[in-house]
């Protein structure tokens, strides 16, 4: 089986290469650096030209309302390219809960994203992931300054992204779900509680306080970013930070 890795160098991309590498089948990652632009659809033909599988793991360079536009645009041109190269598979990695909560550009974006790949005539499957591990410093980041960080009581399910990977190639590896497949890690915290977790953790003194309008995760309401019934993954964050 061979199997193009469209955005292969990223971190869910390069570890999705290697674990699929490992198990022995024919993987070949692209990206910008390697002549594949999925909006101009420069390099695209050839990228996926022979491939039984294609993995879409590009994302859109901003969070705004420039992210639909990033989504329609490279899917049109995957899918285009794909067809053309006989494709019969075609996965993407979304987001548990992206379909519910229209509030956030980018959210609203990987809900497109998901709906032109479903809507196409190839077998697809789609991997739905909790809030990665890897992005607590950049949540951290969104609302902080010298004394204090502000975040949201939001409760969230974080995942490790060697976990994320490994479930990506479970599914580029088998038959089409043409469907969903949620994962999720082991745990479910408060945001601002996993905020003072993780500054513990680094020795980091700032206060986290709890803002209900603080950060991209204020616009989300309930637990509609976690799911209990998802793929659990074993990584702890406990463990992941240590």
């Amino acid at each position: 089986m061979k199997i193009a890795v469209i955005g292969g160098t990223g971190l869910i991309g390069s570890q999705v290469v290697k674990t699929l590498n490992a198990a022995g089948y024919e993987v070949v990652p692209h990206s910008q650096s390697s002549g594949v632009d999925v909006i101009s659809g420069q390099g695209l033909d050839e990228a996926v030209a022979g491939a039984d599988v294609v993995v879409n793991l590009t994302n859109s360079p901003t969070f705004d309302d420039a992210s639909p536009a990033f989504f329609r645009t490279s899917m049109d041109n995957l899918l285009a390219a794909a067809r053309k190269g006989g494709v019969g598979h075609v996965v993407i990695l979304s987001i548990v809960g992206t379909d519910q909560v229209p509030e956030l550009d980018y959210y609203r974006a990987k809900a497109l994203q998901e709906n032109l790949l479903a809507a196409g005539s190839i077998p697809y499957s789609i991997v739905r992931a909790t809030q990665f591990m890897e992005f607590m410093d950049a949540v951290l980041s969104w609302t902080a300054d010298a004394d204090t960080v502000r975040l949201p009581a939001t409760p969230i399910q974080p995942i490790a992204s060697k976990d994320v990977a490994a479930a990506v190639a479970e599914v580029a590896a088998g038959a089409p779900l043409n469907g969903i497949r949620n994962i999720a890690g082991p745990e479910i915290f408060a945001l601002d509680e996993l905020g003072r977790i993780t500054l513990s953790h680094k020795g980091d003194n700032r206060t986290v306080v709890t803002d209900p309008t603080a950060g991209m995760f204020a616009a989300v309401k309930g637990d509609v970013l976690t799911d209990k019934d998802a793929r659990l993954s074993a990584t702890r964050y406990a463990d992941w930070l240590s």
